[in-house]
């Protein structure tokens, strides 16, 4: 572990950094890293997040994006969309948002493709 933001600690700002960081107290702002964030239990945290993987077990209110994986651990609270191809979620954890597990390098979900040539008006449904 590279660095420790310990219970009772408090942080607000921006937050980058190489190899693992554990949270255990309270963090405002914006978290980015290519590599392991660690949310322990009885952390708070407000901010958008765009880490390589995360490991939650506290409160989250933001975005949380994971390149490689995202796990949350019970008794994690998440109020926020999550985007990762690798999603885990232990019983009694609680999620409010949406979750996309498409492509996290683009910065926006790509749209899900329809019949090819459909029409709204139904007409092209028809075969008689």
């Amino acid at each position: 572990m590279n660095a420790l933001l310990g219970k009772g600690s408090e942080f607000e700002g921006k937050l980058s950094f190489e190899g693992t960081v554990r949270i255990d107290g309270v963090m405002k702002g914006e978290i980015r890293s290519k590599d392991k964030l660690v949310i322990g239990q009885g952390a708070r945290v407000e901010a958008e997040i765009e880490v390589g993987s995360a490991e939650i077990s506290g409160e989250i209110e933001g975005n949380v994006t994971a390149s490689s994986r995202l796990e949350l651990k019970t008794p994690a609270r998440i109020k926020g969309n999550i985007t990762t191809p690798v999603l885990i979620i232990e019983e009694g954890v609680t999620f409010d948002g949406n979750c996309s597990m498409g492509d996290t390098k683009s910065s926006g979900s790509k749209p899900v493709a329809s019949t090819p040539s459909s029409s709204s008006s139904g007409d092209s449904a028809k075969e008689n």
